[in-house]
């Protein structure tokens, strides 16, 4: 038996800080994919991010245009990790995940939509 297969984890998605994501994020050609479930999402979102669920993200790739860049969101960051594995390993290019999610998002005072 191989250990080694058992624990990959497959391609390692990079992180980007708060302060990476510029004031005018919504003028750029960026993707913002928030990863989190219906509920969370009715909650509290980042403007102009699209909810595709961690759980259904495999199967709706295809909804995401594969020559832009990709910011992957959750609430913490732990998800979108998850989330930009997946969009790695369906072949796309430039994938990051937004380090600490939506709680540093909220906490510098960023604009949410309720």
């Amino acid at each position: 038996m191989n250990l080694h297969n058992l624990f990959a984890k497959g391609p390692s998605v990079p992180e980007i800080y708060l302060s990476e994501v510029p004031e005018d994020y919504q003028q750029t050609e960026v993707q913002y994919v928030d990863v989190r479930e219906p509920n969370e999402w009715n909650e509290a979102r980042m403007p102009g991010s699209v909810l595709i669920p961690l759980g259904a993200l495999a199967a709706r790739v295809g909804e995401l245009d594969m020559s832009k860049p990709v910011v992957t969101v959750c609430r913490s960051g732990r998800r979108s990790i998850d989330g930009g594995q997946i969009l790695l390993s369906a072949g796309f290019a430039d994938v990051v995940s937004l380090r600490g999610g939506l709680i540093a998002w909220s906490q510098a005072g960023r604009p949410l939509v309720r």
